[in-house]
């Protein structure tokens, strides 16, 4: 079943202040734990993305709301009463027991060992594939003595095997283009393990090399006892930089959930005892057990033949075999009778959350066309409450920050329909009764049939807007999607077929219809309440139920029906005149000019069906901003929530819910951006409701205000870990202390007021240098006939002026002997290391900034080798690298590991070690491979996005130099030799220039 109909339900929640890793919601399930969660390199130097940018709201059809968004993780299938799945035979797909017909573009198959397989052609982008090999063996299947070992299992797949030496499967891979981490990953969650490998060509070798290292994963791997001992280190590292606040209450909320049953006690990281002490012997029985043909399934999906495919894998994975009998399943334990119960769980760092919660057995009934009616009229009802509840926080004075209901599967222990609340501390009561009260509502009168429809609409804009992109769905995508169906044992649909289903399912559907099945999803034990908070609470648990109770009893009266408007932004006057039209021929892209100075920048592309992003940038951004006070780049969120002057946020939703549009605020290094993502049908309301901000935004106080009490906390979540301390200051840091950078105090947040935000960004917004860029499924003509409509039609722009020499200077922190320090207040072996040298701009030295990006992965190379492989000192050391297009001589090359404290000096130590022999040799033709080949191909895959063009392409008709950059970024990091990694390495890498900075445990300073 396609991911975006199971997860078209938007989870009403309270937004960030921040963009860093602080938790904003406290989240029924986890992410799952990744092997090596590296982000990909930037295909072209950028401007740093500052950890003070706040996580913008967007309007768009994919969030609806800035107090909502989609969180895949939480909308397992959601279960109808129907009869219960038959056990799946070995080698079996769920269509043989459904009238659901799979998508007919894939070929399922099954070896005689009874390993199941999934192929499907797709040939854009082209060259491209995606393989997953996904186990049923997770965290739930390990004994007392075994727990945390099938993640560990997972880290030893990449540490030697029968065919493959110890620490040569990363660098096979690296060899075939693969970046570790970006392409190549795995993750164990606690009902699987799955294995990752993006291909970026699909050549026989790289084929046949990838095929035969899952092989070797699924049953070669040889588990030697020193690898182990290597490795747990690694392992610990990450168990200390999952151990935040969030997590601590995600472990008490499921304990308290699922009481007495097993997944509590099966955490996928496990017991810190165990990975420090397991021998090799555990590991490897795990491994003998579990990791069994009939308990696999392969899928491969890209631009390759099927029959070809399928050929490839029968030869190389027909000899599996595994041990009889297979393993009994885990008894994961029956849900236990409850009544009503309240757990008040005090976590300094945490938001303030509350969960009510209605518990029942588990279903697993088959994936039929009736159950998915059925599931999706249940979805419906709770979008129309979570509409409901997300009006509530935008009301002025709200009662909460954002709240939101939903109903899933706890890892098939049990069945939990859920009423989530986020609020301010002082406030949890009042939070409480209204979420508590208006869930009452809509159970006691159900939803009204206005309501529904608009769900539907919305709904069926989205499924449209996928299915219209069916072809052109990257094999990533579709091989998650694969993924994600397999431990529900779904049938796999398209997109297409998705929609007919949706069709069906709403013909005629009434209102009276969606209000049963949600009244029916609150049925249950419970309900169980659950609240973290910072502080103490008067009262403690008994408050709770107490307050819980009380709102329960209290009588409430039926929703009202709102008022209904229209769209005021149709018009915006008489078209703009084109002055001026240039075409870049080698980049298939058109520059425009309007008469009223607006410039327009258009290419067209095929990458994704239906897709069509526009980018907005006005004046100069954070170059224009004041030098003498920290930004309200933190407030940004406000922007968006604050709707228009002739219609606010909420009611533009309501009147646009058949279209498919977006809208987000951000302010970059050289401009206030506004963008957005939509279909060519719905481009005129893309550009309408763009422009609209740009002219008349609303600057409505509430929204601004929301973000304020969003603020009475921040900085406690932020101290509360290592990393969101780096993230708070390190932007600052790294500019020298310049204000623009700077995250507010506790004490500037609440004396921020909506005027001086206003302030800050209206005169650019309304004056400034404007430029719109659209990228995607779209014609040249059309494009400038709907830009001129709008944006053309404003009043004149001037044409774009440099800054001040004083607005654009900006500073870098001078070489230390000793690290900066900062201290977090989280636990006490938690230790973040980071330092930099800093370079210069982009333009400086163009192609010295290219040499510089190879000098850096192969520095990246070195401290993998050194701190995760041979020490098991990390988890996964980085490395980034920069050379800005906006701040004159600015730029740096960093290193940056989570570490325990008492290795921090071992960390700067072996830096300045790799950096001095990179300094006095180059590095190896396979080094030098290693380090170019991942990222060309990260490059080549990133310019067949819409995205790398939306962002690479902003800013270059008012200087043509970033077309160059465009041009010679591949070219240019081809002629990267080693001779010029040294050279970079002698330019840079100089002890006296390296500023340090480390954030220790506020114990230790």
């Amino acid at each position: 079943m396609h991911r975006p109909l199971r997860t078209a339900l938007a989870l009403a929640a309270s937004l960030s202040l921040s963009a860093c890793a602080v938790p904003h919601l406290s989240l029924p399930k986890l992410p799952r734990f990744e092997h090596a969660p590296r982000a990909p390199k930037p295909a072209a130097p950028v401007a740093p993305v500052a950890p003070v940018a706040p996580a913008e709201p967007t309007a768009s059809k994919a969030t609806r709301h800035p107090f909502a968004f989609f969180v895949p993780h939480l909308f397992p299938k959601l279960e109808a009463h129907a009869a219960p799945a038959a056990v799946r035979k070995v080698g079996e797909w769920p269509q043989v027991r459904s009238d659901i017909t799979p998508d007919p573009d894939f070929r399922f198959g099954a070896l005689p060992n009874g390993m199941r397989y999934a192929i499907r052609k797709q040939s854009i982008p082209p060259g491209q594939a995606a393989l997953r090999l996904r186990f049923d063996a997770g965290s739930l299947m390990e004994t007392d003595a075994q727990s945390g070992l099938a993640h560990f299992l997972e880290h030893m797949a990449f540490n030697g095997s029968k065919a493959v030496p110890e620490g040569e499967m990363v660098k096979i891979l690296e060899r075939l283009g693969l970046a570790f981490g970006a392409d190549t990953n795995a993750a164990t969650d606690f009902n699987e393990t799955v294995y990752k490998l993006d291909l970026p060509r699909t050549d026989a070798d790289t084929v046949d090399t990838s095929l035969m290292l899952l092989r070797e994963a699924a049953g070669n791997l040889t588990i030697d006892p020193a690898a182990v001992d290597r490795e747990r280190g690694v392992v610990l590292s990450e168990e200390r930089a999952r151990d935040a606040p969030a997590y601590r209450v995600y472990k008490d909320r499921l304990a308290f959930w699922l009481k007495g049953q097993r997944p509590p006690q099966r955490l996928p990281i496990g017991k810190v005892e165990v990975l420090q002490t397991a021998p090799a012997a555990l590991i490897s029985d795990f491994y003998h057990t579990w990791y069994r043909p009939d308990r696999a399934v392969l899928v491969a999906i890209g631009d390759f033949d099927p029959a070809e495919m399928e050929a490839k894998i029968k030869a190389r994975f027909g000899d599996w075999s595994a041990t009889p009998p297979p393993p009994a399943e885990p008894d994961l334990g029956a849900v236990a009778p409850r009544g009503p119960e309240a757990k008040l769980v005090v976590e300094s760092g945490a938001p303030l959350s509350l969960q009510i919660a209605w518990m029942a057995p588990p279903e697993r009934a088959a994936d039929t066309a009736a159950k998915r009616r059925s599931d999706i009229v249940e979805r419906l009802g709770f979008a129309v409450l979570n509409r409901r509840l997300s009006s509530m926080a935008r009301a002025p004075q709200p009662p909460f920050l954002g709240a939101g209901a939903f109903k899933s599967q706890q890892y098939h222990a049990a069945q939990v329909t859920l009423l989530t609340v986020n609020a301010e501390p002082a406030r949890w009561r009042e939070a409480l009764t209204a979420a508590a009260q208006e869930q009452h509502r809509a159970v006691q009168y159900g939803v009204r049939q206005d309501e529904l429809d608009r769900e539907i609409d919305e709904m069926r804009a989205s499924l449209k807007a996928d299915a219209a992109g069916t072809a052109t769905r990257t094999p990533s995508e579709m091989a998650s999607e694969v993924v994600d169906s397999l431990d529900d044992d779904e049938v796999v649909t398209s997109p297409t077929q998705d929609l007919d289903s949706f069709e069906l399912a709403v013909k005629g559907l009434k209102a009276d219809q969606a209000s049963a099945a949600l009244k029916a999803a609150f049925k249950g034990d419970g309900p169980l309440v659950f609240m973290t908070s910072p502080k103490p609470i008067e009262g403690g648990e008994a408050a709770l139920m107490a307050a819980y109770q009380a709102a329960d009893k209290t009588e409430v009266a039926a929703p009202t029906a709102p008022v209904q408007v229209a769209w005021p932004y149709a018009s915006f006057g008489a078209p703009g005149k084109v002055v001026e039209t240039r075409d870049i021929a080698d980049m298939d892209t058109t520059f425009v000019r309007f008469a009223n100075g607006v410039r327009l920048t258009i290419k067209p592309t095929h990458f994704q069906d239906d897709e069509v992003l526009v980018r907005v940038n006005v004046g100069g951004g954070r170059i224009d901003l004041p030098k003498d006070r920290p930004s309200m780049a933190w407030a940004a969120g406000a922007f968006i929530e604050g709707g228009l002057k002739q219609i606010s946020a909420e009611d533009m939703e309501r009147v646009l819910a058949s279209r498919v549009y977006g809208a987000r605020f951000t302010i970059a290094d050289d401009a206030f951006a506004l963008t957005g993502e939509t279909r060519p049908d719905h481009l005129d309301t893309q550009l309408q409701v763009l422009a609209a901000y740009v002219s008349q935004p609303g600057w409505r106080p509430e929204a601004f205000e929301q973000i304020k009490g969003r603020g009475k906390t921040i900085h406690d979540q932020f101290e509360a870990t290592d990393s969101g301390v780096l993230s708070r200051d390190l932007a600052a840091l790294m500019h020298a202390g310049d204000p623009r950078w700077a995250f507010p105090t506790r004490e500037q947040i609440a004396s921020a007021k909506l005027a001086d935000f206003r302030n800050e960004v209206s005169p650019d917004l309304a004056t400034g240098a404007l430029e719109v860029v659209i990228v995607g499924d779209i014609t040249v003509d059309k494009a400038t006939d709907l830009v001129a409509e709008t944006f053309g039609a404003l009043p004149p722009r001037p044409e774009p002026v440099a800054a001040s020499e004083s607005q654009r200077q900006v500073g870098f922190p001078a070489g230390v002997s000793q690290p900066v320090e900062r201290t977090h207040k989280g636990r006490a072996d938690q230790a973040m290391g980071y330092l930099a040298w800093p370079t210069t701009d982009f333009y400086a030295d163009p192609q010295g900034a290219r040499d510089t990006a190879v000098m850096g992965e192969v520095l990246e190379l070195r401290l993998i080798d050194e701190l995760r492989e041979s020490q098991g000192a990390t988890y996964s050391p980085q490395v980034s690298y920069n050379h800005s297009y906006v701040w004159p001589g600015w730029g740096y090359v960093s290193a940056n590991v989570e570490i325990a404290p008492e290795k921090l000096p071992a960390f700067f130590t072996d830096v300045r070690k790799i950096a001095a022999d990179l300094r006095a040799k180059p590095p190896s033709p396979d080094e030098l491979e290693r380090a170019k080949k991942p990222r060309l191909d990260q490059i080549e895959k990133a310019r067949e996005t819409n995205g790398y063009w939306l962002g690479e392409l902003s800013g270059a008709q008012a200087d043509p130099r970033r077309l160059d950059v465009i041009r010679a970024i591949i070219p240019g990091t081809e002629r990267v030799t080693a001779d010029d990694v040294q050279r970079a390495a002698q330019r840079i890498l100089k002890d006296e220039r390296m500023w340090m900075l480390e954030v220790r445990p506020e114990a230790q300073k």
